[in-house]
């Protein structure tokens, strides 16, 4: 399978699963620790490493993702977004609740996401044999 439907098959994938979480299994199914905290932070952790495949699926006529500088500044961008997402939720208006979980949940998404696009998807990105 080459890079673009592999990724296009992921997000779509990726997607149905956060809905699953967040619509299904949480508000219905209550669960003991840690698998309501691994719950609470799946979305975010999913999202995260959804990130780079969507563009890199969506948006690859427009930004090049095989460049090894342009993926490494789209990833600190989108870290950057995740985390000002996460620190508008200690606003009252918006009705959401802001969690370090969530920061270091997209954090450890976003850089998964990285080291698996660079070792197999984007192969010529990879620095490490």
């Amino acid at each position: 399978m080459s890079a673009k439907p592999f990724c296009k098959f992921s997000v779509i994938i990726g997607t149905l699963l956060i809905w699953i979480i967040k619509w299904t299994l949480r508000p219905y199914f209550h669960f003991h620790q840690p698998i309501k905290y691994i719950l609470g932070i799946a979305p975010n952790l999913l999202g995260a490493f959804l990130l780079p495949l969507g563009c890199f699926w969506l948006l690859s006529k427009y930004i090049d993702l095989t460049n090894a500088y342009i993926f490494r500044v789209f990833c600190i961008a989108s870290f950057a977004l995740l985390v000002i997402n996460e620190l508008l939720q200690l606003i009252p208006i918006f009705g959401r609740t802001f969690d370090y979980g969530d920061i270091a949940a997209s954090a450890v998404g976003l850089t998964t996401s990285y080291l698996f696009c660079t070792r197999y998807i984007f192969r010529k990105l990879a620095t490490y044999p």
